[in-house]
């Protein structure tokens, strides 16, 4: 795993200045603390910081071809690069490295833009073609690995791993986007391709974007994307026979490494299937790092536990305590952009606790998306079913007019509460969809924000985000549709972020079998009901670990991987909620509305109400601007959202 950046000129061969580079380049110094490599020649930069996994000795980068007209900086692993190298030395290739990157190269001047589709792996990389005036960037399919990028009012492209990199060039505008705000406080990030930054972006997954010299910069170009024919009438047993065989396959590929190798092991489902395959494919045992919560409402210890005594892994351990609240500011920094899931911070831990054992450890991150693990897609179902029983016609103007009527009552039972039923009976599938996932719903959006906010977004709703993905999702079929905005959205905005920041703030690879995009493929043609069955998710994958795994793992009540945020706020950290909430900064912006602000923090300390969800995506934006923005020596910061000025673009 590694980090890349780089200066490219549009316009010319201006010179790259090599101290603004390096100075690019180590802002990503933790993932990939082993070697360090630049490459320049006039109008073009290219940096990397390698974290040695494959081939120790020789894969070095910025990595060439044989003339070294091509160049290339890559992030990531290419896991069938041992199937492409034979194939490319037939076509006259010759290889110096025994590296995936050198594959990359070869395949760009064998078979162009076009390559990306032979890779299958987690990937973003940079090449630069010499010959055509070429720079081509790419990101694999499932958006493991990130790749942000920034065109400058002088000409100048700026690109890198992690938005650190943009900044640390110096001519990046910090504009905040007022759309990407809006994304955050309904999503909890900003979702692909809109950056909290009006001039950058990030390329989307399964994307590639091609940059010649003297040509407008194109858009993005999409050369993969899942489609969910759900036509495949196999049965149960012949289902699980294929899916234990493209599972090995996937996790076998993932277990190619000349450094220490593991897994996590939450005792969830997911990771526990991970481990339980590579113990059969091992001849050694397994590495697996789990992490214990004080609080046992959140702790799948014993869980893990016995999985790794049923397979006899070298397991480790370590208790977090339940206050492990003190990364707050280190998460605003790592992340460099609001990010509000705070799941991180034990990610953070697992992560943490991995490196001091493995470099390269195997996840179950996507699980729930791929094979429909959610208990939100239960719910969703069921409502759909309602749904579906009238016309929209007739149902939603009934059923908007109730859900106005009735009174509001968070504090009844569940029964009780038909407010919110008759609400979602009046939305689509996907506002109903966007509804369901959204930290802060609409109601309280336009509450929390002020009116100067709303003028400045001009009617912008976030879940413009799932209606553009849900146009193209080619599917009528409730639930394939719900995965589709979910293997869009928050598996690439959440999820992805989330395990690659925490991941390399520890120089730790993270791989990730159950989201290899054959096996994805796969799966989007067998019909739903082998994904959710009645009120059982991830049906067909806990068949198809029956034998390996016990029924106590396998069908217990989800637990996820959650801190106890209701309480923080009410105890340890209450003073702080209140101080970062109702203190100077967020009030500086202009952006919120203080009586709401007030009522939130009121209305969770009293216990009256649980607001922690928005208290902490409020406090996350706080440090976000005091972290990020406040203490950055470079650059000016202009909170208003309107256009500022930029810095000089640090080129010589």
């Amino acid at each position: 795993m590694c980090g890349i950046t780089g200066i490219y000129d549009t316009r010319g061969k201006r010179d790259i200045s090599r101290a603004v580079l390096m100075r690019m380049n180590e802002a990503q110094h933790h993932r990939g603390p082993d070697e360090g490599g630049l490459h320049t020649e006039p109008g073009i930069g290219l940096g990397h910081r390698r974290l040695s996994i494959i081939d120790l000795s020789t894969g070095q980068q910025p990595l060439y071809n044989e003339d070294q007209s091509v160049c290339v900086v890559f992030n990531g692993e290419i896991y069938n690069y041992q199937e492409l190298i034979p194939e490319l030395q037939q076509l006259g290739h010759v290889f110096h490295t025994r590296s995936d990157t050198e594959v990359i190269v070869h395949a760009w001047e064998a078979w162009g833009e076009q390559c990306v589709e032979r890779f299958r792996g987690m990937f973003a990389f940079a090449l630069w073609d010499r010959n055509s005036e070429t720079l081509f960037l790419a990101r694999d399919r499932l958006g493991v690995k990130p790749l942000y990028y920034a065109q400058l009012s002088d000409g100048i492209f700026l690109f890198g791993s992690e938005l650190k990199s943009l900044l640390a060039h110096g001519g990046l505008a910090r504009d905040i986007d007022p759309l990407a705000v809006e994304e955050y406080f309904a999503l909890g990030y900003v979702a692909e391709p809109r950056t909290i930054f009006r001039q950058a972006k990030k390329l989307p997954p399964a994307h590639t974007l091609t940059l010649r010299r003297g040509q407008p910069a194109g858009e993005p170009r999409e050369y993969w994307d899942v489609r969910f024919k759900l036509n495949d009438p196999i049965g149960v047993v012949d289902a699980c026979s294929q899916l234990n065989e493209k599972l090995s396959e996937s996790i076998r590929l993932r277990m190619i490494s000349e450094v220490p190798l593991g897994a996590f092991l939450s005792g969830g489902v997911d990771s526990s299937a991970v481990v339980a395959l590579m113990a059969g494919l091992s001849n050694e045992p397994v590495n697996t790092c789990s992490i214990a919560f004080a609080d046992p409402a959140f702790n799948e210890a014993e869980f893990a536990r016995t999985v790794a005594e049923r397979y006899r892994t070298n397991h480790h351990i370590e208790m977090v305590e339940s206050d492990d609240f003190d990364l707050i500011d280190t998460l605003a920094r790592l992340y460099d952009e609001p990010y509000a899931d705070s799941s991180a911070i034990p990610t953070y831990r697992v992560c943490q606790l991995a490196r001091k054992h493995v470099t390269v450890a195997l996840s179950g991150d996507g699980g729930d998306e791929t094979f429909g693990g959610y208990r939100r897609y239960r719910l969703h179902l069921m409502e759909e079913r309602m749904r579906s029983s009238l016309p929209s016609a007739i149902r939603r103007p009934i059923f908007r007019l109730l859900g106005r009527v009735y009174p509001k009552a968070d504090w009844a039972p569940r029964m009780f509460r038909a407010k919110t039923t008759f609400e979602g009976m009046a939305r689509s599938s996907v506002e109903a969809y966007f509804h369901s996932v959204s930290i802060l719903r609409d109601p309280m959006r336009s509450q929390l924000f002020s009116e100067k906010f709303k003028n400045e977004i001009a009617g912008y709703d976030a879940q413009e985000v799932f209606r553009h993905h849900a146009e193209r999702a080619d599917t009528d079929d409730p639930l394939a549709l719900i995965q589709y905005l979910d293997l869009k959205t928050y598996l690439v905005g959440d999820i992805n972020t989330k395990v690659d920041r925490a991941s390399m703030a520890h120089s730790l690879e993270v791989r990730e079998p159950l989201m290899d995009h054959k096996l994805v493929e796969w799966l989007a043609t067998l019909p739903s009901s082998l994904k959710v069955r009645g009120q059982e998710g991830k049906y067909l994958l806990k068949k198809a670990m029956e034998p390996l795994l016990s029924q106590d793992i396998l069908y217990r009540p989800k637990m996820g991987f959650s801190v106890p945020l209701a309480r923080w706020f009410r105890g340890p950290l209450k003073e702080r909620v209140r101080q970062a909430v109702l203190g100077p900064r967020l009030a500086a912006t202009g952006w919120f509305n203080r009586d709401y602000l007030q009522h939130l923090v009121d209305a969770h300390q009293s216990g009256m109400r649980d607001y922690s969800a928005p208290l902490w995506t409020l406090l996350m934006f706080e440090a976000f601007l005091r972290t990020v923005l406040d203490e950055s020596p470079i650059a000016q910061t202009n909170l208003s959202g309107t256009p500022g000025i930029s810095p000089s673009a640090g080129l010589s």
